[in-house]
This record gives structure tokens, C-alpha cells and sequence, in this order.
């Protein structure tokens, strides 16, 4: 008995297990971040200089730096375009303007495509580790069943979500993460699904020199055209044909 009693005494308590459905703040610091470096550029008016204004009004200083600069020039441009995107900053389409002002369309676009990549996927990554684990784990079947339906067609549904512009880039970065997307598949369909509006832009980006030389104000309407709208369109809609054959497959097995 007292050997018994004496191991009882040395025994160490386990120590308590948090529970897997207990919230834990410090899972929201990367979403955090993110806030916070809105709210800062907001507060400095940083988001101010993202305009054709300033590109117009800086067209010779910025042209000069390039020339200076170069391969740094294009690393400080990609490394804000990252930051525009991370942040969810209104500049993305101005900056990707000015990089095929700068730059020239080809090089330009493919900046602008590795950059806002890159950022898209920091936004994803915080997004699915502060909240998307936990909210997969406390929602009900109704979001059980949206990711299993999302997932099932995943990339084909990133590709239809970023060839649209209707769609805001925020968004698109955000909700894959909520609804369980894979990372490689969440990177891929940005790529891929980004690549003709960049070089859209970049391509407007790269002629509108004559435009300044005119004196004539810029806007993003006058990028998206009836005829560019209907170009990215007919690529969303043919993202989704994948989808379309799959359920026309499935109904071809149940009638037979």
C-alpha cells in the first residue's frame, strides 16, 4: 500500500488539454497586420498617390528613376504593388498602368501578375489562418456542403472569380479562404485567372504617354471597354465549361 500510495504522489498530473473548438486570439495577429497596414496608409494618405494624377504629374520623374535604377526600380514597384494588394489598397488597376507606362506591356504584365499573386496569397494565407479554420470548424452543414461543391470544381471557380471584374480583387482573395481551398489550387487560379486583365491594362498602360501629351484625364472605363468586358467574359464562361461537362456526364450515367 505504501509503494502504491508513494506512486500516486510522484505521478504528475497531465495538464489540461485546451478544447479544439476554444477561439484563440493570437490566431488573429496575420489579419491584424493586414488591418492595421490599411489604417495606416488610409491615415497617412498614402492611397492618394495611386492616381493617374500623380502618374501624369510625375510621368519625367518617374521615367528618370527607372532609367537610374534599374533592376531595383522594378523590385521597389513589385514590392509595393505586394503591399497595394496585401492591404486591399484602391490602386491596383493604376498601378498596373503605370508599371506597362514604365516598364512596357510584356515585362510589365508579368510584374504585375507575380506581384499581385504574391500579395493575393499573403491575404489568403491570413485569412484562412486567423479565421477560416475556425469558422469551418464552428459553421453548420449549410457551409459544409457550399466548400464541398466549391472544392469539387475549385480552380475552375477561381478562374471564373478573377477573369470577372466585377468582381472586387479583396474579395476574390478572401472568400477561397473561408470556403477550404487548397493553397497550390488557390495560387494557380489567381495566376492563371489574372494574366488577360493585367495585360490589358499594362498594354493601355504602355500608349497612354500620347494621352498625357494631349492633356487628357484617364480613368479605368476608358480601359474597359464593351469589347474588353465581353473578351473576359467569354473566358470566365469558358472556365466553367469543366463544371458544365461534369454535370452533363452525371446525368448521362443516371439515365443510363
Amino acid at each position: 500500500m505504501a509503494k502504491s500510495d508513494a506512486n500516486k504522489e510522484d505521478a504528475v498530473p497531465a495538464a489540461p488539454r485546451p478544447s479544439p473548438g476554444r477561439f484563440r486570439w493570437q490566431r488573429l495577429w496575420p489579419i491584424a497586420l493586414l488591418v492595421a497596414g490599411l489604417v495606416g496608409a488610409k491615415l497617412l494618405g498614402l492611397d492618394q498617390y495611386l492616381s493617374f494624377d500623380q502618374l501624369q504629374h510625375n510621368r519625367e520623374a518617374l521615367n528618370a528613376w527607372v532609367a537610374d535604377w534599374g533592376l531595383l526600380a522594378v523590385l521597389a514597384y513589385c514590392a509595393l504593388y505586394v503591399a497595394v494588394v496585401a492591404f486591399s489598397l484602391p490602386g491596383g488597376a493604376v498601378m498596373t498602368i503605370a508599371g506597362g507606362f514604365l516598364f512596357g506591356q510584356v515585362m510589365a504584365s508579368f510584374y504585375v501578375v507575380s506581384a499581385a499573386t504574391l500579395g493575393a496569397t499573403l491575404v489568403f494565407l491570413a485569412a484562412k489562418t486567423s479565421l477560416g479554420d475556425q469558422l469551418s470548424a464552428k459553421a453548420g452543414p449549410w457551409l459544409a456542403k457550399m466548400r464541398e461543391g466549391f472544392n469539387e470544381n475549385a480552380l475552375s471557380y477561381m478562374l471564373f472569380l478573377r477573369l470577372i471584374p466585377a468582381f472586387p480583387f479583396f474579395v476574390v482573395n478572401l472568400v477561397p479562404a473561408f470556403l477550404g481551398v487548397p493553397l497550390g489550387t488557390y495560387v494557380i487560379g489567381t495566376l492563371l485567372g489574372i494574366i488577360p486583365g493585367s495585360v490589358v491594362f499594362a498594354s493601355f498602360g504602355a500608349g497612354i504617354g500620347a494621352i498625357f501629351d494631349r492633356g487628357e484625364s484617364l480613368s479605368v472605363s476608358a480601359v474597359l471597354t464593351p469589347e474588353i468586358i465581353t473578351a473576359l467574359v467569354g473566358l470566365a464562361i469558358i472556365s466553367l465549361l469543366p463544371i458544365a461537362y461534369k454535370k452533363f456526364k452525371g446525368k448521362r450515367k443516371l439515365v443510363d
